[in-house]
């Protein structure tokens, strides 16, 4: 049996404010691409389907789009909620979904219930945790004391293990959301740490053939047998450069037999550009990333005016500019401290210096004092 493991779809995520939707849209086609290629049986998505726990319409039509496609491709999909997802909502028609190979497992009571698919050697059973939140799933497991996640897994797994003494020579993949010990984080998940206990150790999951993880950003290997695949898009400027992948599972007549990556090409790229503006905007060799999504970090030593106007007419996707040029390097002191004995006008002054990186002019510094006036700070005329 083939498998494709996937996870952190985040359907309805944007950049900086810009939508994704349409990007999100692409790359879910090339999931469906890949089981067409590749003879994919079935489709894993391991949590953070959506990006919200109530999606907008759009978001449910790219999710709608997704499943048809890969479906239409030949593949059965289980797909479990993550931290990002409403379990409930998920869930919605999970029967009804189900007869037609979509198969939603989202019900914490019944994550010990497998999805049982077969091949030529027999059942494969696939057992998808929902995102377990330790002090609700504690009481869905009948966990008096347990507030971690370690806890509440351990419980999960030790029911997924009982199933599977009953089903003597079948074969098992879990699909699991949560931080395990070992993972490199990026920096577009969103924590899922209570009280400081949100890493789970590797060897709760021992006993099963394959553990498709999900939650980090960045694919990664914990073991042959326990991977995150990572999410198919790039979500932050500080996965720029990553490449994005699935993972493609074998499982032969004794379990797992071979694991190998997909790469999942960037519908557009990300790209971090550093220098002086009038630099970036004329710089020949800045022509091959016109179309990427950018993030202009400015070294001008004065801020330049209407920045991101001028570069969106260079790179129409720049969605974050960031200016380092005139940034300052407090000597230590508190704010209190900084201020004493000094004016409202000479602080205010300042603070065009700090934003701006040039001193404020004798114009601006009696329109400074006449709004300080209006505002009553009359001291500062003196």
């Amino acid at each position: 049996m083939r498998l494709l493991h996937t996870s952190d779809w985040h359907i309805g995520r944007s950049l900086h404010g810009t939508d994704l939707l349409a990007e999100q849209d692409r790359v879910l086609a090339r999931l469906a691409e890949v089981v067409a290629t590749e003879g994919v049986d079935v489709v894993l998505v391991a949590g953070d389907v959506y990006d919200r726990a109530v999606p907008s319409a759009d978001a449910t039509a790219v999710l709608d789009r997704a499943l048809t496609r890969l479906r239409s491709a030949g593949a059965a999909v289980v797909l479990t909620p993550g931290n990002h997802d409403s379990a409930r909502r998920l869930g919605f028609a999970s029967g009804l979904l189900a007869v037609s190979g979509v198969h939603v497992r989202a019900s914490t009571p019944r994550l010990d219930e497998p999805v049982l698919l077969a091949d030529e050697h027999g059942d494969v059973a696939v057992y998808g945790l929902p995102y377990l939140e330790p002090e609700v799933a504690r009481h869905e497991l009948g966990l008096a004391e347990a507030r971690s996640h370690e806890a509440v897994l351990t419980a999960a797994m030790d029911r997924v293990r009982a199933d599977l003494l009953l089903r003597p020579g079948t074969r098992s993949v879990v699909l699991a959301h949560a931080f395990v010990g070992g993972g490199v984080a990026s920096d577009s998940e969103r924590d899922i740490c209570i009280g400081g206990v949100d890493l789970v150790p590797a060897s709760v999951f021992d006993g099963v053939d394959y553990v498709a993880l999900g939650h980090l950003h960045r694919p990664q290997s914990l073991s042959p047998r326990v991977r995150y695949s990572g999410s198919p898009l790039a979500y932050s400027f500080g996965e720029a450069g990553q490449d994005k992948q699935a993972w493609l599972v074998d499982l032969d007549a004794d379990g797992l037999a071979d694991v190998r990556p997909v790469p999942l090409a960037a519908p557009r790229s990300l790209t971090v550009l550093t220098g002086e503006l009038e630099e970036l905007l004329a710089d020949a060799a800045h022509a091959p990333l016109e179309e990427h999504f950018v993030s202009a970090r400015l070294t001008d030593p004065v801020r330049p005016a209407d920045p991101m106007r001028r570069l969106q007419a260079r790179f129409p996707h720049c969605v974050h500019l960031e200016w380092t040029g005139g940034a300052e390097v407090t000597d230590g002191r508190s704010y209190q401290e900084r201020l004493a004995g000094r004016s409202d006008l000479e602080v205010a002054g300042e603070f065009v210096r700090h934003v701006r990186g040039l001193d404020a002019g004798s114009t601006e510094r009696e329109l400074l004092g006449r709004a300080l006036l209006a505002a009553g700070r009359d001291e500062v005329a003196r």
